[in-house]
């Protein structure tokens, strides 16, 4: 099995089309939404996390292409240096998927990768540079 991370771009008339049910029916891949940005006769943006085997992933990219749908997979991954950062929470406040969030009860940060869209944000907004990114998977 593999997993890999990737943003879809629909143009207004692919948003009627039930483009990601027929990836899990047809392509036997499994989709996790991270973030979507959808709306009936407008540009559509989907992030999305797609696991399945590899030959069934490239049969789902195929797909997306025939359909018309704009992807990017994406090759590069966020690393929180946790030494390094003060807890400040500048970085939870432009995080749009919530990967990076306050824990309420003693205020230290914490950061899940699962939800991470790389987005970038989180590097600019941090003070002391404790975020970085990582070319290299």
């Amino acid at each position: 099995m593999k997993k890999i991370k990737l943003s879809l771009r629909f143009s207004p008339h692919l948003t009627e089309k039930p483009i990601t049910y027929h990836l899990i029916k047809d392509y036997d891949l499994v989709i996790n939404i991270l973030n979507a940005e959808i709306n009936f006769n407008k540009a559509g943006k989907l992030t999305v996390e797609m696991e399945g085997t590899e030959e069934n992933i490239d049969k789902g990219l195929r797909y997306l292409e025939q359909q018309g749908v704009k992807y990017k997979i994406f090759t590069k991954t966020i690393i929180w240096e946790e030494d390094k950062c003060v807890h400040c929470g500048a970085c939870t406040a432009v995080c749009p998927s919530r990967a990076l969030k306050m824990d309420q009860k003693d205020w230290s940060l914490s950061f899940d990768k699962s939800k991470c869209l790389v987005c970038e944000l989180c590097i600019q907004a941090c003070p002391i540079n404790a975020m970085d990114m990582d070319f290299f998977l």
